[in-house]
């Protein structure tokens, strides 16, 4: 995946503060993420004065976290692996990683008797509820730069070792399991 180069940026903004240039009008939190200038969130009366003609994504919230609309962030990226889930009917994805609920010993035994499958986040180990491989954008993000690393890794070590190939003198292999040390030697003949 090629990350494009507002992600980061989205990824970090802290969004639902108030307006500062609109702080005595309604509906004044920052909830809006401009794709083209990539910086401070902004109301929706920053978008109608200076964000006109930008591609926007409105940032949700849901349980407290950040979401944005599957509909609208799949037209602008990848979002394949992420789990999703419906809210206010509509689909959304989080933002980034949401803390581990608390693991309760009593909850364990239960579901030890209930035999389901279970589905993690290859990043932060969330519970997934279907077979995705991240639980937010951010995680898949922070899972394709280590498994590029990783990539980039196994790569450079195949060069080096195409590299010392041919520098190294060849070996010669026998059959014979068993070779024979040095110059065979006979006894002296008795006369």
């Amino acid at each position: 995946m090629e990350e494009p180069k507002w992600l980061e940026g989205l990824l970090r903004t802290k969004f639902f503060n108030i307006c500062s240039r609109h702080r005595e009008t309604p509906r004044n939190e920052c909830n809006m993420f401009c794709l083209s200038c990539q910086n401070a969130p902004f109301c929706i009366y920053c978008r109608s004065s200076l964000h006109i003609d930008h591609p926007i994504l409105q940032i949700r919230r849901s349980s407290y976290h950040d979401v944005v609309r599957v509909s609208e962030i799949e037209k602008v990226m990848d979002i394949g692996g992420v789990q999703t889930y419906v809210i206010n009917s509509a689909r959304v994805l989080f933002i980034n990683e949401r803390p581990q609920p608390y693991k309760n010993s009593s909850h364990g035994a239960a579901s030890s008797t209930t035999k389901t499958i279970s589905y993690f986040c290859e990043t932060c180990c969330r519970t997934l509820l279907d077979p995705f491989r991240f639980c937010s954008l951010g995680c898949k993000v922070e899972g394709m730069r280590k498994n590029k690393e990783e990539e980039e890794e196994r790569l450079r070590k195949e060069r080096q070792q195409e590299t010392h190939k041919g520098t190294h003198p060849p070996t010669h292999t026998t059959s014979n399991s068993r070779r024979r040390k040095g110059i065979p030697h006979r006894a002296p003949f008795a006369s």
